[in-house]
């Protein structure tokens, strides 16, 4: 009796065309792996109802639902991201491993290290680039309760619309208030939590529990 040979199922989110191609073909082409859904943004990923299990490999920055917001998304609807991104700072990385995202790949990645990271994270593992490693050597940092003690209500329903991915104008709509006040919200949390930057602030946001993932239509 002939044993069934188990695939991987690798889908591909990535909003540059040529680069997504190339994906692609290395997914389809390569043995022991099963070319799932192939789209340019986390929504377009969700139309097609992937079963969940897979890996999905993951760019940051795509329309709609990106950084973060996007590997969260992601991960919470069963699938394991593999970050490849062009993306390397500190914050970055850090922000979509706390975020959910199982690996993370610079785009100058070659193939079999692309391959390896995929099976690596099919099997239940984590994958990083040994380039980027050193920047999780900060990951185990205490965290600080008092930046979070100190927000207002409202200051973490915007953080936590900010961690989902959602624009100033966004969140504006969803609060009914003005973009200036969600500006002046934002500052006020800026000087709160020491955060600048919106990746640094999704990834507080995450690891003090204050985002909520927002519901996709499927």
């Amino acid at each position: 009796m002939m044993q069934t040979v188990e695939t991987i199922t690798v889908s591909v989110v990535e909003d540059h065309p040529l680069y997504r191609v190339a994906l692609a073909r290395l997914v389809d082409g390569h043995p022991g792996f099963t070319l799932g859904a192939v789209g340019g943004s986390v929504e377009e990923f969700f139309a097609y109802r992937v079963p969940e299990g897979g890996v999905v490999v993951l760019d940051l920055h795509l329309p709609g639902l990106e950084g973060p917001a996007a590997a969260l998304a992601v991960s919470a609807a069963g699938h394991r991201p593999l970050v490849v991104s062009a993306q390397a700072e500190q914050a970055d990385v850090l922000a979509v491993i706390a975020a959910g995202a199982r690996g993370y790949l610079t785009k100058s990645a070659e193939a079999d290290e692309i391959a390896a990271a995929i099976r690596q994270i099919a099997s239940g593992g984590t994958y990083i680039s040994p380039t980027l490693a050193a920047f999780l050597l900060d990951s185990a940092r205490p965290r600080q309760a008092g930046p979070q003690l100190s927000l207002t209500p409202r200051e973490r329903e915007v953080l936590a619309l900010l961690a989902e991915g959602e624009r100033d104008a966004d969140i504006a709509r969803a609060l009914t208030i003005s973009v200036r006040t969600v500006r002046s919200h934002l500052d006020r949390i800026r000087e709160k939590t020491g955060r600048r930057r919106r990746s640094e602030l999704t990834r507080f946001a995450i690891r003090e529990g204050i985002s909520r993932l927002r519901t996709l239509t499927r």
